[in-house]
């Protein structure tokens, strides 16, 4: 059984996510990945900060880059509006401190004057810093 309340992202959709399959700590993971999506429903910036990795690079599906700050203003004002977000078919894996989210997101979504749901298949990445998880660039390995 779950120890976290997923239902409490209410924009964020778990799909074909069997929650009892996975560790404790798989599940803190997935929790965190779903927290920043559920952000990013809300813009809620501050929140987005406290999950990311400062040095954070974001890559669109267009390949165009973003610092963290780059990012955060277009959510901000406006230019990249996300209502819901699914998380569909999620595998998690841990390495030490070290953990990816691979997952198909179904993205509900006004990019850059594009309204539309996008599916995109991707893995996120994570670092446990001091009990949590925080989302970080893709380790070089």
């Amino acid at each position: 059984m779950s120890t976290y309340d997923f239902s409490a992202f209410p924009n964020v959709n778990l799909i074909h996510a069997d929650l009892s399959a996975m560790t404790a700590a798989q599940q803190a993971v997935l929790y965190q990945q779903a927290r920043y999506c559920q952000a990013m429903t809300e813009a809620d910036i501050d929140t987005m900060r406290a999950l990311v990795s400062e040095d954070m690079i974001y890559t669109h599906m267009s390949g165009m880059q973003q610092t963290r700050e780059e990012y955060f203003a277009d959510v901000v004002d406006g230019s990249l509006t996300y209502y819901t977000i699914g998380i569909d078919s999620p595998v998690v894996e841990i390495n030490g401190d070290r953990a990816s989210v691979t997952y198909t997101a179904v993205l509900n979504a006004n990019a850059y004057g594009a309204r539309g749901t996008f599916r995109m298949k991707g893995t996120h990445w994570y670092e446990n810093r001091d009990g949590v998880w925080i989302a970080v660039n893709k380790p070089n390995t």
